[in-house]
């Protein structure tokens, strides 16, 4: 796919003034043939373009199998982030059933000969992605307030270095859980890994003091008294930072508090997006969706 890049004004003698386009994507969750009509709409060039996906990149969407081989191969033009359906996933190479569901359309991975080639990829993507110069972070979900961005940069690292390593199937198996719900640094071990990943992977709504609500799921406005969306509690820590997030197909705004939420429900048959980073301000992009489940 070839484009016409868009021109940019530089100050510097050093730099053309045409730059490659830079495009986060919102949850895919299987539904590649949308992803790819998104992509050429924008006109994607993998030979120069980047893209960043904000994770949940399989299940529930008709193929799972087909999108974590399309955006295997893109190889260094791609970045993807972990999201909770995609540690779903790993978590049941291990075995784990205790959260299949009639919803689950991966046993094309399962039973694919590219599976643990797949499985190691996927290991081994981030939690959170920070380009300093493009000025964004992206993170599948949320963070809570304590943190700093620099702060969740050591979080996810944590948790990376877990998932990369020998004993991941121990995390695996006891990752599920909604406690603790309160970040301190003197969490250890298992409890702390569960914290770190709620956040990166599931958090929507918590309190001012950060305790996490990992049972409401609904639009803004639906959450217990007390509960905020986590991008809006007042003087977090990471709130002077750009961060894009997905995981949230109910939200239904562009942008709020230096957060931009990008799944706009591509699954439930609402829209596939791609924000334009490399420009100011970002531009969006997206394309009307196929399927047409309906969300829960």
């Amino acid at each position: 796919m070839n484009h016409k890049r868009e021109k940019k004004i530089s100050h510097s003698p050093h730099n053309s003034g045409i730059l490659p386009a830079v495009y986060a994507v919102g949850d895919i969750q299987g539904c590649l043939d949308d992803l790819l009509r998104l992509l050429e709409k924008v006109k994607f060039n993998p030979s120069s373009d980047k893209i960043w996906f904000v994770g949940d990149l399989v299940n529930r969407g008709p193929k799972s199998l087909e999108t974590l081989q399309f955006i295997r191969s893109l190889g260094d033009s791609a970045v993807s982030v972990l999201g909770n359906h995609d540690l779903h996933l790993l978590a049941l190479t291990e075995g784990d059933k205790r959260y299949s569901s009639k919803f689950d359309t991966l046993l094309p991975i399962l039973e694919s000969e590219q599976r643990d080639e797949l499985f190691h990829w996927l290991r081994h993507r981030p939690l959170l992605h920070h380009d300093k110069k493009l000025g964004y972070a992206m993170i599948h979900a949320g963070l809570p307030p304590q943190w700093s961005l620099k702060q969740a940069k050591r979080r996810a690292h944590e948790l990376e270095s877990v998932l990369r390593g020998d004993n991941y199937r121990d995390f695996l198996r006891n990752m599920y859980g909604n406690q603790p719900d309160r970040w301190s640094g003197k969490l250890e071990g298992v409890d702390r890994l569960r914290f770190i990943t709620n956040c990166f992977t599931r958090l929507r709504f918590c309190s001012e003091d950060g305790t996490l609500d990992l049972k409401t799921k609904g639009k803004m406005g639906s959450q217990p008294e007390g509960d905020l969306p986590w991008f809006q509690v007042p003087n977090r820590k990471s709130e002077k930072h750009r961060i894009i997030f997905g995981h949230w197909s109910t939200l239904n705004i562009k942008t709020k508090n230096n957060a931009y939420p990008i799944d706009h429900g591509c699954l439930w048959g609402g829209k596939l997006t791609a924000l334009q980073i490399n420009c100011e301000p970002p531009k969006w992009h997206s394309v009307d969706c196929s399927e047409s489940l309906v969300p829960f």
